[in-house]
């Protein structure tokens, strides 16, 4: 990249940020109701992301090669535990990915 194109890939990342910050209070000032579609959207959009996550990482699975996607579910029962155990997400998703990192790195290499 040359100095200029440097500089604006800066300038437009600042400018994205900052816009990202300060555009929910221009819109949605305080005082203001917020509008019913997006308290909806508030709502279901955090389970439609975790449910889109589980799909894309278990879309691969192939159930007559390597592994057989024994250490996905393992971790995916791990999640669903460590989750109704405490509660706690980071936990959760953390024990999760720690989880499937060993069982792929020493259990099924």
């Amino acid at each position: 990249m040359t100095l200029n194109q440097q500089i604006i890939t800066i300038l437009m990342v600042i400018a994205g940020t900052v816009l990202t910050r300060f555009l929910p209070f221009i819109f949605f000032p305080p005082g203001k109701p917020v509008p019913e579609c997006i308290r909806y959207l508030g709502k279901v959009l955090p389970a439609a992301v975790f449910g889109m996550l589980v799909i894309y990482c278990l879309k691969n699975i192939n159930f007559f090669q390597g592994n057989r996607g024994i250490p996905e579910f393992i971790s995916v029962a791990v999640v669903i535990f460590l989750h109704l155990w405490k509660k706690q997400m980071l936990l959760s998703i953390a024990g999760g990915t720690i989880t499937y990192m060993l069982l792929v790195q020493y259990v099924f290499p």
